[in-house]
């Protein structure tokens, strides 16, 4: 990948840094970072926590030349969405090297590696702690390098991107903003993708049951692919009694995947902006929902406002206002809504062959990746300055 020197901010506890507390609700569960610049643009990303251990991570990291975005969103604990934010990039980067650049073959490989290691840290670790057997996360990578725009997902996390449309009026052709799908959701509520998982096990007719008008795999999970699950895709690995404990329908073979789809096109003229976010926004708001909101409002918070509006319209589904569900503690919260993480990717520069630079001068764009709690604001970050050695916190953190 081109451009030697890079910036990474992380998204979650135990995975990164955190940005300043919630604009929206100042109630620990709901915080965010503002504008930030990247190699095409500006980017803005915001958490909401619903889950007694967050289980949603994301990264966004910049060079002069490239961007990548990442979210991650957690089932059965933390722990591999951790992993994957640990992991994912640094491979990326060291393939891409590898090859002379990113391409849709390097990040397959990259999620390939990312699993591999995450299945061999599983393998050695499951007798003592045999609930990673069952943990996985999703896997929603956003890559832009000279002009190219690669999408990468496993799971039903989705990337959205807003692009102007000419649309027919009374007087005049005016231009909207409309919305266009980057990636493939990978649930077996969508009929298409039940009908792959059933044609992948032609001599199984329960591998995908529906209880109380919930399709799920095996009845267990909804998603067909994802990092993790070692239970759905190496039996092999534990004991038969741990086996059983954990999926009481045996298994003739794995039953979920790790192999991603990539799509890959160029940035065009009318491109204006992608969100990357986690299925917690998705439950509540449409693609041409969240794109009108974006497309409406100022840039400053834009994410925040997604999450408020993904919350808001979990609150109306409950017959409940939005500051009762504010009120409600991690853990009971996901009751009402999932953890939600979103970034927001504006694309001011899509077809130039040379990006624009981040702000700042080059010696303050060094990564760094310093561990804060989820909701904690700048004004905490002092305490972590001598683990730091001189990176620039304002310029990563700072709204």
């Amino acid at each position: 990948m081109r451009g030697s020197r890079w910036c990474c901010c992380c998204f979650g506890r135990g995975g990164g840094g955190a940005g300043r507390s919630g604009s929206v609700a100042d109630d620990g569960l709901v915080w965010d970072v503002g504008l930030k610049a990247h190699a095409s643009g500006e980017y803005s990303v915001a958490v909401a926590q619903a889950n007694e251990a967050l289980e949603d991570q994301a990264q966004v990291l910049v060079s002069p030349a490239s961007t990548l975005v990442g979210v991650y969103d957690g089932h059965g604990g933390p722990d591999a969405a951790r992993f994957v934010n640990a992991r994912l990039f640094s491979l990326i980067q060291e393939l891409a090297s590898q090859s002379g650049g990113l391409s849709a073959q390097v990040i397959k490989r990259a999620f390939g590696a990312t699993e591999e290691e995450f299945m061999g840290m599983v393998e050695k670790s499951w007798p003592s702690q045999p609930r990673l057997m069952s943990v996985g996360s999703c896997c929603l990578v956003g890559a832009i390098e000279d002009g190219t725009l690669h999408v990468a997902n496993l799971g039903d996390s989705r990337a959205v991107l807003g692009r102007l449309a000419s649309t027919a009026g009374k007087k005049r052709r005016a231009r909207a903003v409309v919305a266009e799908r980057l990636s493939r959701d990978h649930n077996v509520a969508d009929e298409e993708v039940r009908r792959e998982v059933a044609e992948a096990h032609p001599d199984d007719p329960h591998i995908v049951m529906s209880s109380h008008g919930v399709w799920r795999i095996k009845g267990i999970i909804q998603v067909s692919r994802s990092i993790g699950d070692a239970y759905l895709k190496r039996p092999d690995l534990c004991s038969p009694a741990v086996m059983q404990s954990l999926c009481p329908f045996p298994l003739r073979r794995p039953v979920m995947s790790a192999v991603p789809s990539v799509t890959s096109r160029r940035l065009r003229p009318g491109d204006q902006f992608i969100i990357f976010a986690s299925d917690g926004l998705w439950e509540q708001l449409s693609d041409d929902a969240a794109v009108g909101i974006v497309s409406r409002s100022p840039r400053k918070g834009v994410a925040m406002r997604l999450v408020r509006a993904a919350q808001l319209e979990a609150a109306r589904k409950k017959d409940m206002r939005y500051e009762s569900i504010a009120a409600i503690e991690k853990g009971r919260r996901r009751r009402f809504h999932d953890d939600i993480t979103v970034v927001v990717l504006f694309l001011d520069n899509r077809c130039e062959g040379t990006p624009r630079r981040p702000r700042g001068r080059p010696d303050q764009a060094r990564a760094a990746l310093i561990v804060l709690p989820a909701g904690q604001s700048v004004s905490d970050v002092d305490a972590h300055r001598k683990r730091a050695r001189g990176v620039n916190f304002q310029r990563l953190f700072a709204p």
